[in-house]
């Protein structure tokens, strides 16, 4: 019997390659980092912050302005908001000087002020001008205020009207009670007995 005698290897011995391969030498580095996503795919473009910002402080702008002059013409009143109403004049196409009197006009506490009120600034937020889109989100906040408050001055002044309706049937009940008790009280007074006759003079003797 003849035994075959096979020589051990070290424990760090490289490995011979298989028949007809090739080994590449190991250099122990590790395998790069995939590469970053294309421009394209990023949701904000460079700068996207400073944009938003500028778009904001402009239509923060006319907003301000607006609560100044609101916070302003606050106190008028009688011929000073008239008089202030008399100096805007007729505001035109210009949604800042709609705006302003808007805001007088509801002041005045006249249905027809606060009803041409409510139209200026339907016109200002049907109004797609740049300058006219700072102003919508202020115009329909105020908008939504002066029909309140058409509703609640509609509501009081029918009240008021069933008052005076009211206070009107009183007075008419009130006059014809009066002229019932005068006619009891003609009614109740005792007749006046009839007049005496005066006596025949008598004859001379």
């Amino acid at each position: 019997m003849t035994v075959v005698v096979m020589p051990l290897l070290p424990p760090h011995a490289p490995r011979r390659p298989a028949a007809g391969t090739t080994q590449e030498p190991s250099t122990g580095a590790l395998p790069p980092p995939p590469p970053p996503p294309p421009a394209s795919c990023s949701r904000w473009k460079p700068g996207w912050r400073r944009h938003v910002v500028s778009l904001s402080s402009r239509s923060a702008r006319p907003v301000a302005a607006l609560l100044v002059y609101a916070d302003k013409v606050r106190p008028l009143g009688g011929n000073e908001l008239a008089n202030e109403i008399s100096r805007l004049g007729e505001p035109g196409e210009q949604p800042l000087v709609q705006m302003q009197l808007a805001m007088l006009l509801a002041q005045t506490r006249s249905p027809a002020d606060l009803a041409r009120a409510l139209g200026l600034l339907q016109r200002v937020i049907a109004n797609p001008a740049n300058e006219a889109q700072a102003l919508h989100p202020l115009a329909r906040l105020l908008a939504a205020r002066y029909q309140e408050q058409r509703r609640v001055e509609d509501d009081r002044e029918r009240q008021a009207q069933q008052l005076r309706d009211s206070q009107r049937r009183i007075d008419q009940l009130t006059d014809r009670i009066e002229a019932l008790r005068a006619i009891e009280r003609s009614f109740s007074r005792p007749n006046n007995p009839p007049p005496v006759a005066p006596a025949a003079p008598k004859p001379a003797p």
